[in-house]
C-alpha cells in the first residue's frame, strides 16, 4: 500500500469510529447512525470532505446536489472545495419558488422530496451528496428529481452505505460510499 492509500485507510477507520450508533431513533428498532461527533471533529471533518474531493475534482460534475438535511452539510462544503454551485433538495415546504416533487419510501415509512423548478440546467450533471443512504429511496427520489429537470445524475455520494439493505439494487446510478455496515 502506498502511503496515499496508508492515510485514506486510516482517515476511513477514524470516520467508522467517531459515528455513533443511536437506538431506537427516529423510532423503536432502528438504529440511527449519528455523524454530528464527524461533523464537529473539524480536522477529521476535513478530510472526509477531502476524500471525496480527491475522487471528484477530475470528474465532469458540474452541480453537487445536497440532499435534506445532512447532505447540505457534506455537500455545501464538497461543493465549495470542487468549485461547484450546490443545488438543495429539501422537504416539502421549504423552497419558496416553484418546485418538483418526488415522494418515497424510507426503511421506517414514505416521505416526499423538493427541488426548485430552475435549480439545474438541462444537460447538467449531478453528483448527489448525502450523509448516509439505506435502502436507496431517498436516493431514487433525488435522482428522480435530477432527471425531471433535465440533468443527469454522474454518481451518488455518501459517507454511510447501509449495504445490509441492499440499496444498490434500487440506485440506477453508481454508488460510492465510504464506510459500508454489513450488519446493524
Amino acid at each position: 500500500m502506498t502511503s496515499t492509500q496508508n492515510s485514506r485507510t486510516d482517515t476511513v477507520a477514524e470516520i467508522r469510529g467517531i459515528i455513533r450508533d443511536i437506538h431506537d431513533f427516529p423510532k423503536p428498532g432502528i438504529v440511527f447512525k449519528d455523524i454530528t461527533p464527524l461533523i464537529g471533529d473539524g480536522p477529521l471533518f476535513r478530510r472526509t470532505i477531502d476524500l471525496f474531493a480527491e475522487r471528484y475534482e477530475s470528474s465532469p460534475v458540474d452541480t453537487v446536489v445536497g440532499v435534506e438535511s445532512r447532505g447540505f452539510i457534506i455537500g455545501a462544503a464538497l461543493a465549495y472545495r470542487l468549485g461547484k454551485g450546490l443545488c438543495m433538495i429539501r422537504k416539502p415546504g421549504k423552497l419558496p419558488y416553484d418546485t418538483l416533487q418526488a415522494s418515497y419510501e424510507l426503511e421506517y415509512g414514505t416521505d416526499t422530496l423538493e427541488v426548485h423548478s430552475d435549480a439545474l440546467a438541462p444537460g447538467a450533471r449531478a453528483l448527489l451528496v448525502d450523509d448516509l443512504v439505506a435502502t436507496g429511496g431517498t436516493a431514487t427520489a433525488a435522482a428522480t428529481l435530477v432527471e425531471q429537470l433535465g440533468a443527469t445524475v454522474f454518481e451518488h455520494a455518501c459517507i454511510i452505505e447501509l449495504a445490509f439493505l441492499n440499496p444498490r439494487d434500487k440506485i440506477d446510478q453508481e454508488l460510492f460510499s465510504l464506510i459500508q455496515y454489513d450488519s446493524e
